[in-house]
């Protein structure tokens, strides 16, 4: 019952809550606007392969909910909007689900309601292979998330407070379960060195999850009762995390841009700061309850035609030619590139 509580809690706060307190800093990259791009609107290919099944953009609806028999419905609607949209999408954590059997109807009916598209499974890195297995079993997925989550466990009162050992079990995952595995964090960024330490051991599938959108230690705060303090502001923000990603992974990398993503302005710098895919949970989950699939279907196809408007304003043709347009660094982001000693001039020009 406390996790069945928990699970709905998480909604209801992260509804109530929104975005923030801290930003994404995409308000300090701006475009130069290229006035002869040489492109027509057919020009312009968003469709992607993805593990051998064709998406119709690279979108990603993150992780979200599960566990319970209580958000069900919110599963199936958002597997009916990945769906319609032809997009991927992920589930919320299966840990709870693969320890106890409890509430699995409120994933296998992602399957049931978008049997063809790509989905992710997820799982703690506290997961044994067997579980990790298990849950990727459950959704018939086509790879795994492991997410990472110290800072929101902390403000959490039933949360767990042992961190040690996580990065030799998630090796054994992922030399284990039979799909890729992508690293996740939930909403306070990877930073480079934890990039570094990752990619040194193996890991080539990353979800930045960065600072700026769905605040979990506020979130795990209010179910507390408590004020979150300084927590509320803990985190690296999206787009310094895909900056640390593009100074840090290799072209061979895939990398998810995820935390406050909700329009296609800052879907598209994300992409040119080197995202493979973007990732949006919180705006998806707002739209579905408070105005329907239909909605969410359209927000979705919108998203899709205005970034394509985007890319012909750059004179790009997909989204990885973006990481070679002209971008503004300003802010407290030319702050950030300084202190970890990066180039803004090399950085402007060029992004892994």
């Amino acid at each position: 019952m406390q996790r069945a509580q928990r699970k709905l809690e998480h909604i209801k706060f992260a509804l109530e809550t929104g975005f923030g307190p801290e930003s994404t800093h995409f308000e300090d990259i701006r475009f130069i606007h290229n006035c002869l791009p040489e492109l027509n609107p057919a020009d312009i290919v968003l469709s992607a392969d993805l593990f051998g099944k064709m998406l119709c953009a690279p979108f990603l609806i993150d992780a979200i909910t599960g566990g319970t028999d209580a958000v069900t419905e919110i599963n199936s609607k958002i597997a009916s909007v990945a769906c319609k949209t032809g997009i991927a999408m992920a589930v919320g954590s299966q840990y709870g689900t693969v320890k106890t059997g409890v509430g699995r109807n409120s994933y296998t009916v992602v399957r049931e309601n978008n049997p063809d598209g790509i989905v992710f499974a997820n799982v703690s890195a506290l997961s044994t292979p067997q579980q990790a297995q298990d849950a990727v079993n459950m959704l018939e997925a086509d790879a795994l998330e492991i997410h990472l989550n110290p800072a929101q466990e902390l403000m959490m009162p039933e949360g767990d407070r042992y961190f040690s050992g996580l990065l030799d079990n998630m090796m054994q995952i992922r030399d284990k379960v039979d799909v890729p595995v992508i690293v996740k964090e939930t909403g306070c960024g990877i930073a480079g060195e934890s990039y570094s330490l990752l990619a040194e051991n193996g890991f080539t599938f990353f979800d930045c999850a960065g600072c700026g959108g769905t605040n979990f230690p506020v979130i795990e705060a209010r179910r507390a009762d408590v004020e979150p303090e300084e927590m509320a502001f803990w985190g690296n923000p999206t787009a310094w995390s895909l900056l640390d990603a593009a100074a840090t992974l290799d072209d061979e990398s895939f990398l998810i841009a995820s935390g406050g993503i909700d329009d296609a302005a800052k879907a598209v710098r994300a992409f040119a700061l080197g995202a493979d895919m973007v990732g949006m949970s919180g705006i998806i989950l707002k739209i579905i309850s408070e105005q329907g699939t239909d909605a969410a279907v359209k927000f979705i196809e919108h998203m899709q035609q205005r970034l394509s408007d985007y890319l012909l304003l750059l004179g790009c043709r997909n989204i990885k030619e973006l990481r070679n347009t002209p971008i503004i660094f300003s802010g407290q982001t030319i702050d950030f590139m300084q202190c970890r000693a990066y180039a803004a001039a090399a950085f402007s020009k060029k992004r892994r």
